[in-house]
């Protein structure tokens, strides 16, 4: 006697594990390509991605702090690495910093990837505290 399963029981089971899996994750917007200037277009991907998420996501990196020793030329966050100033008119002015070091861009890199998985903006910091917190000090 073979078993059979109704095909409607397979097709709850499939539609509550895809929302399941759904909840999970939090799509993170990335600022266009496009919007980077030139130096930035010919830098490896993960630096293209981490300035496309600070333009995008400017909240994300202000009160996450970075340790690469930017505090002495005046940034204040992770952010700031990123971005200069965002002018009313939507014109982003580019920080070339983060260009050139490798800190400044796994913190960002690892707030998108908080971000996406759903912590919460507090739990991020935190986290971030505790990872890079030894590399140098704090520029907040």
């Amino acid at each position: 006697m073979s078993r059979k399963i109704p095909i409607f029981l397979v097709l709850i089971a499939l539609s509550m594990l895809t929302a399941a899996c759904a909840q999970q994750s939090n799509s993170v917007q990335l600022a266009p390509e496009s919007a980077l200037p030139d130096m930035v277009k010919k830098a490896p991907a993960s630096v293209r991605t981490a300035y496309q998420f600070a333009v995008a996501n400017p909240a994300a990196l202000e009160n996450v702090p970075c340790y690469c020793g930017c505090g002495s030329i005046d940034h204040h966050s992770n952010l700031a690495c990123y971005v200069k100033e965002m002018k009313s008119d939507g014109k982003v002015v580019f920080d070339n910093h983060a260009l050139g070091c490798s800190i400044c861009v796994d913190i960002a890199l690892d707030v998108m990837k908080m971000t996406e998985a759903g912590k919460p903006g507090a739990d991020i910091r935190e986290q971030i505290v505790a990872t890079y917190g030894s590399f140098g000090p704090s520029n907040q």
